[in-house]
């Protein structure tokens, strides 16, 4: 899963509130030449427009975040999305991944949580919420047990410019995935050129 994330070195995260939004929001994002997000299911929004941003930008990697059953596994896998995550970590939701295809990272905080994604055979691990679970320090304590098993993570969860430099310097971390690119208030108010300087800036640090 973690290959579409490595080219890129960050991932937005959209909750929108509209299914255009959300293709606008992409639209901003393929413009700042970084043609990767993942839209939520926190919203009613969610599916639909990873529907329509799937099938009007094919080149735009778009993935389906808090997964929270195996019909939300199955919903993101019918609208298109081309990888989902979660929270946390369930054995229901990884099995449900593997019967419908979706590469899937399941969210872990704690050596249990990766010992319970490590039994369903993932390695690549949402590390969520990351700076409230300790920081870069904390992963880097984490996963040190674990790097034979070939583990990686995604950092979500207080991530920003400021921040995302230290968790991209570990090994085991590709990509970090963050709102600050496409924050509710940005996204009612349209700032899309915002957005796509935000993407340009993201790209820039995450190199």
């Amino acid at each position: 899963m973690f290959e579409q994330f490595e080219p890129y070195g960050v991932v937005p995260i959209l909750s929108v509130p509209t299914v255009e939004t959300g293709i606008k929001a992409c639209e901003a994002l393929i413009a700042g030449e970084l043609p990767i997000a993942e839209i939520t299911f926190r919203t009613d929004a969610g599916a639909e427009a990873i529907k329509e941003v799937a099938d009007r930008y094919p080149e735009m990697v778009i993935g389906a975040g808090t997964l929270l059953s195996p019909e939300d596994v199955k919903k993101a896998r019918d609208n298109g999305a081309h990888f989902g995550v979660s929270p946390g970590c369930s054995r229901e939701l990884i099995r449900s991944s593997i019967e419908e295809g979706l590469p899937f990272a399941p969210g872990v905080c704690s050596p249990s949580d990766i010992m319970c994604a490590l039994e369903e055979g993932v390695t690549d691990l949402k590390y969520f919420p990351a700076e409230k679970s300790g920081g870069a320090k904390m992963l880097e304590a984490l996963a040190a047990p674990f790097k034979h098993a070939g583990v990686r993570f995604c950092p979500t969860g207080g991530i920003k410019p400021s921040n995302m430099r230290q968790y991209l310097r570990l090994d085991t971390v590709p990509a970090v995935a963050g709102s600050w690119l496409g924050k509710r208030d940005r996204l009612e108010n349209e700032e899309w050129d915002d957005i796509t300087r935000l993407a340009s800036e993201a790209v820039y640090t995450a190199r």
